[in-house]
């Protein structure tokens, strides 16, 4: 009966209405796991410069480990609001367990791949001889936790396709939480250090896939069942053209984190920590718009399974609308207040003007982000899979990695510190073409 109900709202009700009832659950978790990340990083920032930067050495691993849950979770998602819009049930049941099934045990193997080469990736992403120790004993855990990471994240996703975000949020909210509040226990209480964050990311993740497979027993939600896993080539092929620019975009971002910090490594770990901090902080501001998007893929699934490409159309200038004038005023704010922000979570001089000229660079870009995001969401989800990479790869990819490292060899530090934003502006330029072929192919 709930899906009925899903397929009215989504294909009948006004737009507006039905982005904005999708995206609030959706912006929620999204914010709740953002301050999740920012939390972690104060507190590891109360240990040493090392510890924090130790975090975002690890942030790129755990980008690599969300790429995969995204890709499944946006591949299986994508196929079952479709078929959920064209009222083909038990193709969207067999997707669903196929999804979350292969989303686990690409983790699992990721976890076994990342445990046995521990200190060389840790090494390679970018650790210094100081920071080394710390950065090994957190992406332990990171890596202990990638299978429950993949199939949280895949859960998630799927519960957003079907119309259910609700639920969704419910089960990525618990993680976080317990989270939140383990981590002090165990950092602080106990004296364990950041091994104690690492303790508690893990615990987290665990308990929200727990969670979410509980939720699939609610609200008329797809089930997952080992019997509906469908080891057929078609289904594979659908999670790779919907979900493969999940894994671009996630993938690009962890590769561009990585050599981020290596470039920032030639100017010590205060660079690393600063720019870091800048990172998590705008992955908060970016946790808003993100939501609101997520809040449109279903609409923009379903109607196009039932053909009503005029409603897809609407969908995306409302957010585009939205979403940019909401990161202007984030802009204007956090430039004002770019020193205190960065001081929050680590009060050291050296750090804090790193971060404070670094986020005040991306910021002055930040607006152009929502046209670039939400385009790529759209053509992922109307199954334009090449136009989806394309954009997907260009904001910390494609125009991103070279820029670190051309223009740190002209203008040092600085370099490091304004490359996001000119790769911002590059990603706006290829978005508005691909957007327009995009409508084309609707009208089409």
């Amino acid at each position: 009966m709930r899906n009925r109900d899903n397929y009215t709202f989504l294909t009948s009700a006004p737009v507006h209405n039905v982005i904005l009832t999708m995206a609030v659950p959706t912006i929620i978790s999204m914010l709740v796991t953002s301050v999740y990340n920012i939390v972690t990083t104060f507190y590891v920032g109360r240990i040493s410069t090392q510890a924090t930067a130790a975090v975002g050495i690890a942030f790129s691993v755990m980008s690599i480990i969300q790429a995969v849950g995204f890709t499944f979770g946006q591949g299986s998602g994508n196929y079952i609001s479709r078929e959920l819009g064209a009222k083909r049930h038990e193709n969207a049941s067999r997707m669903a367990s196929t999804g979350f099934f292969c989303a686990v045990g690409t983790g699992l193997l990721l976890g076994a791949v990342g445990m046995f080469f521990l200190r060389p990736l840790a090494l390679l992403l970018g650790s210094t001889a100081t920071i080394l120790p710390d950065a090994e004993r957190y992406l332990a855990f990171i890596f202990l936790a990638a299978p429950f990471m993949c199939g949280a994240l895949c859960l998630n996703n799927q519960m957003r396709f079907q119309g259910n975000a609700a639920y969704a949020m419910f089960g990525i909210l618990t993680g976080a939480v317990i989270n939140v509040f383990l981590a002090p226990i165990l950092i602080f209480v106990f004296d364990m250090g950041i091994t104690g964050a690492g303790l508690s990311t893990f615990v987290g993740e665990t308990s929200s896939m727990f969670v979410l497979l509980w939720m699939t027993h609610k609200g008329g939600t797809i089930r997952i069942h080992l019997r509906n896993f469908t080891a057929r080539a078609a289904y594979f092929r659908e999670i790779l053209a919907g979900g493969t620019p999940s894994f671009t975009r996630q993938g690009m971002a962890s590769v561009g984190v990585a050599m981020l910090n290596v470039a920032a490594g030639a100017f010590g770990d205060a660079a690393i920590a600063g720019m870091s901090i800048v990172g998590r902080v705008c992955f908060v501001i970016f946790a808003a718009v993100i939501g609101l998007g997520q809040g449109f893929q279903p609409l923009c699934g379903f109607c196009y399974g039932a053909k009503l490409y005029s409603r897809v159309r609407e969908g995306y200038w409302f957010i585009v609308r939205l979403g940019t004038s909401f990161l202007v005023l984030c802009a204007v704010l956090g430039f004002l207040l770019s020193s205190d922000i960065i001081a929050i979570f680590r009060h050291d001089p050296a750090v804090i003007e790193v971060g404070r000229v670094a986020l005040r660079w991306q910021l002055v870009t930040l607006p152009l982000g929502a046209m670039v995001m939400y385009t790529n969401m759209m053509m992922q989800t109307i199954r334009k899979p090449w136009q989806a990479n394309i954009l997907a790869a260009s904001r910390n990819g494609l125009f991103f990695i070279p820029l670190i490292i051309v223009l740190p060899h002209f203008f040092g530090l600085l370099g490091v510190e304004m490359c996001q934003a000119w790769s911002d502006v590059f990603s706006f330029m290829l978005a508005v073409p691909i957007a327009v072929s995009g409508f084309k192919a609707l009208r089409n």
